[in-house]
């Protein structure tokens, strides 16, 4: 008797602001030349993949005053490279990154529910919050919201958008919704037809207390990071277990945490490469520009190869960088954790601290390797699948498309072909009108 194996889901990334893709390599494609996305989009296709995921950030970061030599520079906007790609893809979702602090319901409606007739039912939209006044700036409220208040805004963002997407269910029936509450006063309804697939896929990201309310209450998947196994399958569920009380089940809501990868001939020979890699993401610079953030004082002075820094965080000083950073809890008890870190592994550099302390979970292996543990991590009730997230755009997804996919296959937890022609029916969503089957398992 064959057994039923949990299928992993994969999403592709294609990076916004972040600190994991190496622009500096010969291999390294532009991001803002369409063909970028093409190559990427189509590859992912190839692949039989969910989706492509744009991520997006509203400010490049600063640091010192500069660019942050991370960031990319001039990616074009989300709604346009998404209905672009719509044309020369068939059947792969189209997610993009779009805020809920800053953007309105009926704007949000409106582009999503184009993008998914354009696309015939493959729109999803990756609802994100931001707090700092910074990124604000570039907006007519300025400033920002506390941080308290942004699911607030966020929940009634998506309720406002998920009643204006109804309002044009029935050929002759329109509903003209009159919503009035904190935020928004809105009275209206969209000029389009229902969607393919009734609505776009919602994505979240954001592993607090309040982020995973807020998926268990709204979203069909939560982009999240976790680095081990056992983490995994505690947030899995936890996140799971918040459904009931929604009124749904396990199967309406996917857990697909960010992942790197780095494969090769061998294992020995991945672990190589990656270590290459890493490296690359993280030069000498980098790794000061790192410690910067968290010591919020000029360490400019300090070798990147030598010892942690002995004097304590400036935690007065907190606009070295300014922007989305990755170290927002207290400065002092983070550069605490990596002395101890640095002092139980033999006394680590500044450089090899930062390149253990930011990387982000990784699947380093041959082919065989990376399948069987992405398997084990699904078939385990750590997650449903993963979004890739490639150390090379556009072509950092041309291997795992060739050799790594078809060893899923093999594996008998991948597809040999879309279920459907809509994101919905790749991701075993039920219709957002559908009764919950009320099962507990995904």
């Amino acid at each position: 008797m064959s057994v039923h194996k949990k299928q992993i889901h994969l999403g592709a990334h294609f990076p916004g602001v972040n600190n994991t893709t190496v622009w500096s390599d010969p291999a390294a494609g532009s991001q803002t030349d369409f063909a970028s996305f093409v190559h990427f989009a189509q590859n992912a296709e190839r692949g039989l993949m969910d989706f492509v995921f744009l991520a997006e950030g509203l400010r490049l970061r600063e640091h010192r005053g500069l660019i942050h030599d991370l960031d990319v520079v001039g990616r074009p906007d989300t709604f346009t490279v998404l209905n672009a790609l719509a044309a020369v893809t068939s059947r792969i979702g189209l997610a993009g990154t779009i805020n809920t602090t800053y953007n309105e319901p009926y704007e949000l409606a409106l582009q999503f529910a184009s993008l998914d007739h354009l696309s015939a039912g493959r729109a999803a939209w990756n609802m994100v919050t931001t707090s700092d006044a910074f990124t604000g700036e570039n907006f007519r409220r300025g400033g920002f919201l506390p941080r308290e208040q942004r699911y607030e805004r966020a929940a009634e963002v998506v309720a406002v958008t998920r009643a204006l997407w109804d309002s044009a269910r029935g050929d002759s029936r329109r509903a003209e919704i009159e919503y009035l509450g904190p935020q928004f006063d809105v009275r209206g309804r969209l000029p389009l037809p229902p969607g393919p697939q009734g609505h776009p896929v919602l994505i979240q990201a954001g592993d607090s207390a309040q982020g995973r309310d807020f998926a268990a209450a709204t979203a069909d998947a939560i982009f999240t990071l976790h680095g081990t196994l056992e983490a995994g399958q505690a947030f899995y569920a936890d996140v799971k277990a918040r459904l009931p009380q929604h009124g749904r089940s396990g199967a309406d809501l996917k857990v697909l945490p960010g992942v790197t990868f780095v494969l090769g001939d061998t294992d020995a020979e991945a672990q190589e490469e990656a270590g290459r890699i890493r490296r690359q993401q993280v030069s000498p610079q980098t790794a000061i520009a790192f410690l910067e953030q968290v010591w919020g004082r000029d360490l400019s002075q300090y070798d990147p190869d030598g010892p942690l820094p002995d004097v304590d965080p400036d935690v007065e000083n907190v606009s070295i960088t300014r922007g989305r950073v990755r170290h927002a809890r207290d400065p002092r008890a983070v550069a605490q954790e990596w002395r101890d870190f640095a002092a139980a592994h033999g006394g680590l550099s500044i450089r090899e601290v930062v390149i253990e302390k930011t990387g982000r979970q990784s699947f380093i292996g041959s082919p065989r390797t990376v399948a069987a543990r992405m398997d084990e991590f699904v078939q385990r009730d750590a997650c449903d699948g993963f979004i890739l997230v490639s150390h090379l755009t556009p072509g950092g997804l041309d291997r795992f498309v060739a050799e790594v996919v078809p060893e899923l296959q093999d594996l008998g937890s991948y597809r040999t072909a879309y279920p459907g022609p809509t994101l919905r029916d790749h991701l075993g969503l039920r219709h957002p009108h559908a009764p919950s089957t009320r099962k507990e398992s995904a």
